[in-house]
């Protein structure tokens, strides 16, 4: 067996074959015996493999035709049941797709032994194949805005079970109370490729189960108040490194968008390299409760400290140097003071921190010395946006507590991460995995365009434009099967303008990927501010 191998980047590839049956085979085989990737994702027809390093990408590169695909016995698989009310709102247009009675369709829906393929779009989301070929339909014309949670739906080849309310195109035959996704059940999807499922009708809703990703503080050492929100801005929200090693759930690994700026806070504070900070587009602010080292990195956000004024002074006049009641008002020095980035400031109890918003790049981070103590969510504190895993963005009046990351002294580092600036800046792109989706002269006019950061940008993607009126790309004609997807991928859409995927990307994607941004530049990719103008350069 020689699959073809398609480079994504530097550190993962898609193993691509003829046919599901394939690729479900070498799903379950390398998820026993793995062959040192961190992660997979099965798709249609794809397997994408990732890993750690570089080297181990090469290495194992040379391997996965090795790879046994005898198909795994059903008797080795486990089966879930899960009950349906069939009364969905597209059951009577499936009918008519299919040309069989509304009963004839949930008969062909219950007495088809359907298997777990691969997860995607969302946690909990599983693709469902080999159910009754009567049942293949096509997508709605026009998406719904919102599905609700727990729809059984049919698209093309597969069903599957919306595990949260979402959007989607589907067509919807039925409902169940399942429990798709609960964060707090070990695993917390509740099916996983290889799984099979069969479906139940039932006549009565059966009782509520615990509402799908709830969340609830983890056990973890004690903990000290430290800052009071006062304002959240935009967008703040707490972020560590990630968790890695969950997109066959459907759960990419999130984390902090400029890591080398959030590993650069931390280690100025002497925290781990994995505490989890602060990451904000600007406009907070925050205010002591406790004594408390931090510091700032990433976008230059003009911070300004007031010092609280003390209600008595020292005999010789200057201020008494003591920790103040958490919570105690006190008056404020008129005078603020600047902050500057890269270098570890102590607030006293009753200080303010304020952040203006960057002038140059988009994100900066706060770390304190300890780091923040939110709730643990799959092994991180980790912010998704996509799936809304873990702590919800700060609020005022909330107060964030630090815990005991603290490991080494407060240190100064050589050099601040990279900036994105006023002049056009420069990533590094590796062609592929689709790149044949777009003749040679589409590929130089990829490279030869600088483009524009458009308004559409946040933590999952960012659209790209062409400058100066320039035509956008222009992929090829056709469906491309959803295949799995990684931080950095410049994925095309029909539009031609690229989406350069953040942290909180989709674990899969159905449009083809031009290039992929190298990792070393990717803390810089994060902080491109809306009318930064980039251009790429060919790794």
């Amino acid at each position: 067996m020689n699959p073809r191998v398609r480079w994504v980047g530097e550190r993962a590839f898609l193993v691509e074959f003829a046919s599901l049956d394939d690729v479900l085979a070498f799903q379950v085989r390398v998820t026993a015996d793995p062959i040192a990737q961190t992660d997979q994702v099965a798709a249609a027809r794809t397997v994408l493999l990732t890993f750690a390093t570089a080297r181990q990408a090469r290495r194992a590169a040379t391997r996965v035709g090795e790879v046994e695909l005898t198909p795994i016995p059903n008797i080795d698989r486990r089966t879930e049941i899960i009950d349906v009310i069939y009364d969905g709102a597209d059951l009577v247009e499936v009918a008519s797709h299919t040309g069989l009675s509304e009963e004839a369709v949930v008969a062909a829906h219950t007495t088809s032994t359907w298997t777990a393929a691969f997860g995607g779009f969302a946690p909990g989301f599983a693709y469902l194949v080999g159910g009754d070929p009567r049942l293949q339909v096509s997508r709605r014309e026009s998406p719904r805005t919102a599905v609700p949670a727990g729809s059984v739906a049919l698209a093309g080849e597969f069903s599957a079970v919306y595990p949260r309310s979402s959007p989607g195109g589907w067509r919807l035959i039925g409902r169940t109370t399942a429990t798709m996704w609960d964060i707090d059940r070990s695993p917390p999807a509740l099916l996983a490729p290889g799984d099979l499922v069969r479906f139940r009708a039932v006549r009565e809703r059966i009782t509520a189960a615990a509402v799908a990703g709830t969340q609830v503080p983890d056990a973890r050492a004690a903990t000290t108040a430290a800052l009071r929100i006062l304002a959240p801005g935009p967008m703040s929200l707490v972020e560590d490194l990630g968790r890695p090693g969950r997109a066959y759930l459907g759960v990419t690994a999130s984390g902090a968008a400029d890591t080398a700026s959030a590993r650069l806070a931390n280690r100025l504070v002497g925290n781990a390299r994995a505490a989890a900070v602060v990451e904000t587009l600007g406009g907070l602010s925050v205010r002591a409760e406790i004594n408390v080292i931090l510091a700032l990195t990433g976008a230059d956000a003009r911070a300004e400290l007031r010092r609280a004024l003390p209600a008595e002074s020292d005999d010789d006049g200057g201020p008494r140097d003591e920790l103040v009641e958490p919570g105690r008002t006190l008056p404020r020095n008129r005078v603020p003071v600047r902050i500057p980035a890269g270098t570890p400031v102590l607030l006293r109890a009753g200080d303010d921190l304020a952040l203006g918003f960057p002038d140059t790049g988009l994100r900066a981070y706060i770390a304190v010395r300890g780091g923040i103590a939110a709730p643990d969510a799959l092994g991180s504190r980790a912010r998704d946006t996509l799936s809304g895993i873990g702590p919800d963005p700060l609020r005022a009046g909330e107060v964030l507590e630090i815990g005991s990351s603290a490991v080494t002294s407060v240190e100064e580092p050589s050099a601040e991460a990279p900036l994105a600036g006023g002049d056009t800046a420069a990533l590094r792109v590796r062609v592929g995995p689709r790149d044949d989706w777009f003749v040679s002269d589409e590929i130089a006019h990829f490279f030869d365009t600088v483009w524009v950061v458009s308004s559409e940008t946040d933590r999952v993607g960012t659209r790209l434009t062409p400058a100066d009126g320039t035509r956008p790309l222009r992929p090829r004609t056709g469906d491309l099967p959803s295949e799995g997807t990684v931080r950095g991928a410049l994925q095309v859409p029909p539009s031609g303008e690229p989406v350069l995927f953040g942290p909180d990307h989709p674990v899969t994607g159905g449009y083809p990927v031009i290039g992929v941004v190298a990792d070393a530049d990717l803390p810089l990719a994060a902080q491109l501010r809306p009318g930064t103008r980039v251009r790429f350069v060919r790794s």
